[in-house]
This record gives C-alpha cells, structure tokens and sequence, in this order.
C-alpha cells in the first residue's frame, strides 16, 4: 500500500509537467488518481464517497454566484477600476491588490478572494509574465491571510475545531506572522513586478459564456472531489509515519500540501495534545506550502483555471517563492 501511494504522489506531482494531455484536463486526472489512490489504501467506500460528493457544494456554489454576478456587473465595475488606475501607477495598483485580498480573504472567504482576484486581473491590460507573477504572489497572500478566522478557509475550519478553541485563537497563535508574511509578499510585488501595458487584456477581457461558468464550476467541483479522495488516502500513511516525527522534519514534508489537501493534513496531523509551538509549525509549512502548485490551495485551483495558467508555468515562479519563503520562516521559527 505504502508503495502504492508514493508512486501515485510521484505522478500528481510530475506528469502535468511533461504530459500535456494531463495539463490541460488537470481536474480529470486528479480524480482518477484519488479513486485509484482510495482502492490502493482501501477506504472506498460509501462514507468517502457521499463525502467527496458533498465536500465541493459550497465552493462549487460559491464560485458559480459569484463568476454570475462578475458577469452582470463586468462593465460598471471596470469603469470604476479604470477610472482608479489613472490616478495610480499599475504597480502600486497590483501590490495593494496583493495585499488587500491577503488582509480580506479571512472574512470575505478565501474562495471569494480569489474570484474578485481573477475578475480585477482578467480586466487589466498587462503582459503575461507579469500576470503569472501578480497571481501567484495573490494567492500566496490570500493563503496567509485566510487562516486568521474560521470562516477564511476549511484549514482554519479543521484546526479551530481539533483544538476546540475560540474564533479569535488562529489570529493570536499565528497572527504576527501572518500579517508580516502578506506585507511581505506586497513588498516583493512592489520590487519584481514590472507591467507593461498591452493593446489587448492577455487571458480575456471579454464578458464569460454562461457555458463557460457552468463547465468551470463542474470543473473545481471535480477537482475538489479528486482532492478530497487523495487526502482521505494518505491519512493513513501520515498517521502511521508523521505523527512522532521530529518537527523540524514535519514542517519540511509538509510541503507535501503542495499537491494535497492542506486542509486533510492539517487534520490528520494536529493534536490538542502538541504544544503550541508544534502547531505553529505545521501551520504556517501548510500555508506556505500550499502556494507552490496548483493543487495546492483552492485560490489558485480558480485563479489559474480562469485565466490559463500552466502547472509548468505556476511551478516556474510558485516553487523558487515557496522554498524561499519556507526557510525564512523555519529559521524564523528556530532561531527567533
């Protein structure tokens, strides 16, 4: 069974690089590779099942109204957001995005956050790199910002009910370091984005198809269904093999949530019994983590199915962040 779902971790992680059928039909895959992943550590069944049916409603839900009302009010919106821009240079305009969404999504959801972030970047007149760059550094500032409230994301969700604590608990363990990661990330968007003005929005600025919402709803939908079955899978493995491990070692195989649920990790992984400090450090190695691809975190599940990121170009700019990101923290964590 162990050797069974290595392999499989292996595939998920390599082959939407080097296949390109694969890439393009990502969600597909990923389903497929949980049912196979379920059979091998065998937990098929009618439980998983009915859980990884329902798992995707609200953010299914969530992500259709929101693209529909976007589509209604695409015109008066952008008026207004143009209007702003003149007065701001575009660079300014994106770092305070970057920011703003991270500082937001742990009240307005991140699921929200990252569709008003597809909406304002679908309708700027920049080149692509620049793009790429903008949406990644948005979700990595949207991951650290939506741990602060249980209502941010379903990892906030999970660990406030293990440990049974407050609303306020994750803004008073993690906070300090929340708050300095998205300034952080603001000001590395104010030094490495450099957008040049094209003729044309690169990615779309035309109004969406009704088609075109509904298939990408199905599409998340099916993309956290096959999620929901490749966390459920490794649980036992991160049971048996995680729990009493050092953890300094933890917090580096934790970025094992760049592919699977963070959320299913941090699950299986936190305990009332650790102290605080142990919590801290899986938490902030899944928050980070979950930035590097795009299975990582539901923001960029979203951001980069709208617009048309490639895993390879996700990987190119999401990996070098992430690593840099998590050693500065861990030396944070040790040493400070």
């Amino acid at each position: 069974m162990t050797v069974g779902l290595i392999v499989i971790l292996l595939l998920v992680l390599f082959l939407p690089f080097f296949v390109k059928p694969i890439e393009r039909n990502l969600e597909a895959f990923l389903f497929v590779m949980g049912i196979i992943a379920a059979i091998i550590s065998g937990i098929l069944d009618s439980t998983l099942w009915m859980r990884a049916i329902k798992n995707p409603i609200n953010i299914t839900l969530v992500v259709l109204v929101a693209s529909l009302f976007f589509k209604w009010l695409r015109q008066p919106i952008q008026r207004a957001m143009l209007k702003a821009i003149r007065y701001v240079d575009m660079n300014v305009f994106l770092t305070l995005m970057i920011v703003s969404l991270g500082v937001l999504s742990s009240v307005i959801t991140a699921i929200v956050a990252a569709i008003v972030l597809v909406f304002l970047i679908s309708m700027l007149r920049i080149d692509r790199k620049t793009q790429i760059r903008a949406v990644i550094l948005s979700c990595y500032s949207i991951g650290f910002g939506s741990v602060l409230t249980p209502v941010g994301e379903p990892l906030a969700t999970i660990t406030t009910s293990k440990l049974d604590q407050d609303f306020f608990f994750l803004f008073h363990l993690i906070g300090l370091e929340v708050i300095v990661g998205v300034l952080a990330i603001g000001i590395c968007a104010l030094f490495i984005l450099r957008p040049k003005q094209t003729e044309r929005v690169e990615g779309g600025n035309d109004s969406e198809s009704y088609i075109h919402i509904f298939t990408r709803s199905m599409r998340i939908y099916l993309f956290v269904m096959g999620l929901t079955l490749l966390g459920s899978s490794y649980q036992t493995l991160v049971d048996r093999y995680l729990l009493d491990l050092n953890t300094s070692i933890i917090y580096w195989i934790n970025i094992a949530s760049a592919v699977l649920d963070n959320a299913t990790l941090a699950a299986a992984e936190i305990s009332p019994a650790m102290p605080v400090e142990t919590i801290r450090f899986i938490l902030l190695s899944l928050i980070i983590s979950g930035g590097m691809l795009i299975p990582g975190n539901i923001p960029n599940i979203i951001a980069a199915n709208k617009l048309g990121i490639t895993s390879r170009e996700w990987a190119k700019y999401g990996l070098p962040l992430g690593i840099v990101m998590m050693s500065l923290v861990f030396v944070y964590l040790v040493f400070v």
